[in-house]
């Protein structure tokens, strides 16, 4: 189904430096999601510079493995997908969308893993840029999950996500001035159902993610890399870190144009072509 078989699954995990066990285990897949995640850039740059994003393994191998650029969510699931599969995992893909303090329904255009092991359920959410380092439950009884990977706190709630749908939502504290969807401090990032989604259904997503005037990654960078005890975004020419607990809030800075391609290979680790970064600037705005 992911081509599993077709991964340079020894370049894949060198890539993210994991060194352990490749049985399908929970220890395992806690291991690869968090290596995944630290290690493998989220950024939109096809997208923006040539409105075009394969999802083919061996362009995302090309791009992704053993060099200094990454994906978004629909790159990022369909190679990992294809590790997990090569290591006898069983899961299924699921679509969601992203809520972010947004008033409207929003298209479902976020990818994800639902993984099974032993009787329990866990979401592999490592596409989101500034993913969970840690996979999270899904409680069979619904109740939800509070947890935190060690740095960032997470809340997994199961209820109706839209008129007439049951599914998850998955929460994380509001900073000031962000939504309070729950009345308690926790604003949500996006919801999903447990209708199993197959590469053919990511290709049409993504194709309106890419190409859409209506997506915003079809016409402005966005990049993001989650670090241990911090993460970085880029959103056009606007450059926040944000630290959990921080005092005084994320710390931002308006770029000029120049400064780009210096802070994606210095902060993000994102090295350009000279070609690409002289295109990167006339995107910016």
């Amino acid at each position: 189904m992911w081509n599993g078989d077709a991964l340079d699954l020894d370049a894949y995990l060198a890539h993210l430096g994991y060194e352990g066990d490749r049985s399908p285990t929970l220890q395992t897949l806690r291991e690869l999601h968090r290596a995944h995640v630290l290690s493998v850039r989220w950024e939109n740059l096809d997208a923006v510079l040539r409105g075009d994003v394969p999802l083919d393994l061996a362009t995302l191998q090309s791009k992704m493995i053993g060099n200094a650029r990454g994906g978004y969510c629909f790159e990022h699931v369909s190679l990992y997908a294809a590790a997990l599969e090569r290591l006898g995992f069983t899961f299924f893909a699921v679509l969601g969308r992203i809520r972010m303090g947004s008033p409207k329904l929003l298209p479902t255009t976020h990818a994800m893993l639902i993984v099974d092991i032993d009787g329990r359920r866990w979401l592999s959410d490592t596409g989101f840029g500034a993913s969970p380092l840690e996979p999270i439950e899904m409680k069979a009884d619904g109740t939800g999950t509070a947890t935190t990977d060690g740095v960032w706190a997470y809340r997994l709630r199961r209820g109706e996500v839209t008129p007439g749908a049951e599914g998850w939502t998955l929460y994380q504290p509001a900073r000031e001035g962000e939504s309070d969807d729950t009345g308690d401090g926790w604003m949500a990032r996006h919801t999903f159902t447990l209708d199993p989604q197959y590469p053919v259904d990511f290709r049409t997503a993504n194709h309106f993610i890419a190409t859409s005037s209506h997506s915003p990654f079809s016409y402005r960078p966005f990049i993001q890399r989650v670090l241990p005890d911090r993460l970085h975004l880029l959103d056009n020419r606007t450059l926040t870190t944000v630290r959990p607990g921080a005092d005084g809030g994320p710390k931002v800075r308006e770029l000029e144009p120049e400064e780009v391609p210096k802070v994606l290979s210095d902060v993000f680790g994102i090295d350009l072509t000279p070609k690409d970064a002289t295109l990167l600037l006339t995107k910016l705005v």
